[in-house]
């Protein structure tokens, strides 16, 4: 028996783990995986690693060019695990506008748990000073919004069981 699986978008607040448990996801459902942070143009990059929050109208251009990758790649048999913030119900709602069936895996975390992951992390364009400025536009995923909350305090291998069993997939073997 085959499984369909859906294409999804683990969102959060940057640090909150969405590229290290997009990746794993991935790698367990054996489907891509794609980092929305390699689709931001260089100009919302550039803002971003002044300290300068994204408007939407920074926004709205790259969340349209995340929906149709995900569009293209279930249009072709393909669904994808895909990190990107999805920070704001508008946002996940256009994502939804070019793919419907799409599933969130929210992680939820306590802004110290983050702050202290962002303090130890390197990226190329998103500081720490940027988290404020993410809790406060962050909207949380309510009922009607097919998703998957994930608790940041878990770690990556009790997130991906738990999403699997949520979906009623069984573990995969661990390599040990």
């Amino acid at each position: 028996m085959s499984i369909t699986l859906r294409p999804m978008v683990v969102m959060g607040v940057s640090g909150s783990g969405k590229s290290v448990l997009g990746a794993a996801l991935g790698q367990s459902l054996g489907i891509p995986f794609i980092d929305a942070d390699d689709l931001h143009p260089a100009s919302n990059k550039a803002l971003m690693a002044a300290g300068t929050p994204l408007t939407d109208e920074n926004r709205i251009p790259w969340l349209n060019v995340v929906a149709g990758t995900i569009a293209k790649g279930v249009s072709e048999g393909h669904p994808s695990v895909v990190a990107c913030s999805a920070l704001k119900r508008a946002y996940r709602d256009l994502l939804r506008s070019h793919v419907p069936d799409l599933l969130l895996i929210y992680i939820d975390g306590a802004a110290e748990i983050i702050a202290q992951r962002l303090e130890t992390r390197e990226h190329e364009f998103m500081p720490a000073t940027l988290l404020a400025s993410q809790l406060a536009t962050l909207e949380t995923p309510i009922a009607d919004e097919a998703h998957i909350r994930v608790p940041a305090e878990l770690t990556v291998e009790e997130a991906v069981d738990l999403v699997r069993s949520t979906l009623r997939l069984s573990a995969p073997a661990r390599q040990r």
